[in-house]
C-alpha cells in the first residue's frame, strides 16, 4: 500500500477530484487547504503574508491506495494538476505499513 500525497494549485482541485473519481475502486482522497512556499519563496503578486512570512495558498490531497494502483492514481494528478507554470505543485508516494479501519475493525487493503 502507498499513500499519495500532492501539493497542487487551487484552482485544479476539482478537475484532479474528477479525474480521480474516474479511476475504478478509488477509495477516496482527502483535500486540505494549506499555505506555504517553495523555491520562489513565494514571490508572486497573489502571495500572502502571516507571521511575517510571505506565502501562497495551495491545496493537498491525500490518499492511501495498492500498489497496483499508485501508477494510475499519480498520472491522473499529473496531468489534471499541470498548468505549466511555477507551483504546478509536487506528487510524493510514501510506503504504507498498515491501514486499519476504526468502524469493522479490518487491516491491511481492505481496510483502504
Amino acid at each position: 500500500m502507498k499513500e499519495i500525497k500532492a501539493i497542487i494549485q487551487p484552482g485544479v482541485v476539482s478537475k484532479v477530484i474528477d479525474a480521480l473519481k474516474a479511476i475504478p475502486d478509488m477509495p477516496g482522497v482527502t483535500v486540505s487547504e494549506i499555505k506555504g512556499f517553495g523555491r520562489a519563496r513565494a514571490n508572486v503578486p497573489h502571495s500572502i503574508v502571516e507571521w511575517g512570512v510571505a506565502m501562497v495558498v495551495k491545496a493537498k490531497l491525500e490518499t492511501v491506495v495498492t500498489d497496483e494502483m499508485v501508477r494510475q492514481v499519480v498520472e491522473a494528478i499529473q496531468k489534471n494538476a499541470y498548468t505549466g507554470n511555477i507551483g504546478d505543485g509536487k506528487i510524493f508516494v510514501y510506503d504504507v505499513n498498515e491501514v486499519i479501519k476504526i468502524r469493522t475493525g479490518e487491516s491491511g487493503p481492505v481496510a483502504i
